[in-house]
This record gives structure tokens, sequence and C-alpha cells, in this order.
């Protein structure tokens, strides 16, 4: 199976009239995933890619079922678009906004986890599974890049993320599952809350974790690690080792607070847990040679 989206999961696409919205449920369509409807307020009666649209989440709802939701909404709109879906039931909600409010982000956590749903992001390219479906902004040439394949990545980097995974399958493997968790402080699902899903796919044999400075996701996965909650083999990639002391840099998450979250404090956590970590992204595709040989 596929962590978060299969062949068959009914996605429905919020903002799916706009420029991002139209463009990317083209990509997504022809890369297998099965869009249902789409919903922009005010534009009910049209059609993209020839799937209806609806006013709003419910009127979709109750016409097609739906198991995911794809945001293609402005920050200032999020919060209240994944209050919309999680009302309607959806349980899977991908957002690709970039600069969500902190405190909404906070809400928007603390709501999908009181309904046992999963919200992807914000600040992300979204999820995907090669050769099956894909929720988000995977560029046209991804087919390249992401074959389908038995290593599962979790990645906080969209621009890391391409150079990694192609190192990847230049090592002879392939994906089973990419999660973008995004790069903003508040991320709606954090690393060691997807390893479940991947210690229980029977199709990921191991997992390649891109993180980088700043919060402490990557060391949540070493206690992960370390308590036996996850058992597969880690490979991991950190960017921000050459980040001057003291600045913040690139993602609103990459951020040093308390003596926490430097590069190489996640190292040292990851490797005593038994992780492998690469000095380059080159060196991503040997070391799981060396783990799954």
């Amino acid at each position: 199976m596929s962590i978060f989206i299969e062949s068959d999961t009914r996605v429905l696409v919020q903002g799916m009239t706009g420029k991002e919205g139209s463009f990317w449920t083209k990509h997504m369509i022809d890369l297998g995933t099965q869009v249902v409807a789409g919903v922009t307020p005010g534009k009910e009666g049209l059609e993209v890619e020839g799937r209806p649209v609806y006013h709003s989440v419910r009127r979709a709802a109750a016409e097609h079922e739906i198991d995911a939701a794809m945001l293609f909404v402005p920050p200032r709109f999020t919060k209240d678009a994944v209050f919309e879906a999680l009302d309607s039931g959806i349980q899977k909600i991908v957002t690709i906004a970039d600069g969500i409010p902190l405190h909404e982000m906070v809400q928007i956590r603390a709501a999908a986890r009181s309904n046992g749903a999963m919200v992807v992001g914000g600040n992300t390219s979204g999820v995907i599974s090669p050769g099956t479906a894909m929720m988000g902004m995977f560029p046209y040439w991804i087919e390249r890049v992401y074959t389908p394949g038995r290593i599962g990545v979790m990645t906080r980097s969209g621009s890391l993320t391409n150079e990694v995974t192609a190192m990847v399958v230049r090592a002879g493997f392939g994906v089973s599952s990419l999660i973008g968790i995004g790069g903003d402080p508040v991320p709606g699902t954090r690393f060691a809350e997807m390893l479940p899903l991947y210690e229980q796919d029977r199709e990921t044999d191991a997992v390649v974790i891109i993180g980088e400075l700043g919060g402490t996701m990557e060391e949540e996965v070493a206690e992960a690690m370390r308590d036996g909650r996850f058992t597969k083999p880690v490979v991991a990639f950190l960017g921000g080792r050459t980040a001057p002391k003291g600045k913040r840099m690139g993602h609103a998450g990459a951020i040093v607070t308390g003596g926490k979250g430097t590069v190489e404090g996640k190292i040292k956590a990851l490797t005593e847990a038994g992780a492998l970590v690469a000095e380059r992204p080159r060196f991503v595709g040997e070391l799981l040679q060396e783990l799954l040989k």
C-alpha cells in the first residue's frame, strides 16, 4: 500500500479554478490521482478538466464520496478552508500555502488532531506515491526523478527533495511514498507522527529523512528509533550544516532555540539511534545500499 494517498483515494481540490489550482489539478490527474471535484466559492457550475466545481465543500460532499482534500488556497484563507474540510468529515488534507499565520496553524493542528485527521503542510510540495497518485506541486519532469520503489521519504525542504530523491533512484532504488512535511515552524503533521504509517507499510523497506537546522522533529525520530517504535533502517541528510551561528536561515522553521535544533545535535541524536547521516546529498544512495545490501 501507499502512505496517505492511493490510486483509489478520491480527492477534492479547494481553490480549483485559480491559476495554480487548475494547473496542478491537471497534473495530478495526469499522474493518476482520482480528482472527483473542486471548490471555489461563487464558481459553482464551472468545470476544470471535466470535474465539477462547487460553491462549498459541504455541497461537493453531498454529491461525491471524498477521502482527501488538496488546498490551493492563500495563507489568509487556509484555516477556514481546512476547517470546512474537517467539518465535512475529510480525514486527509494537504495545504501548500507558505506563510500561514502561526496562531492559525496551531489551531489547524489542534483541530485536525481532535478530529482524528491528518493535515500535511503548509509550506510543502505535497505528497506523492510514484506511479500511483499525487497531491501537490511536483514538477512535470518528476517521472525522471521519482520512480516507484520501496524507500519512503519524509522532507522539510522542497528544493533538496528532488536532489536527494534523484540520488536514491541513481543508487537503484525507488520511492514508495514521499511526504513533504513542510518548512514552517508548526507543521500540520510532524516526522515522528508519520513513522507508524511507514512502519506498517509492507512496501517500505527503509526511510530517508531530509531535514534541516531548527526545530526538534529530527530528534523526535531518533527518540522513536531508540524506543523501538520505529524499527526500519533510516538514512538522513540535514541541510544547514554551514549556516552561520545565530542566523535565521530560509524556512521559518529553521530556528535554533534553547540550545536545541542545531544540525550537530540532530546528527548526534540520529547516529546514536542507529541512523546513517549523509554528509552530502550524493551519499544518500550509497548509504541506502550499505543498509539494505
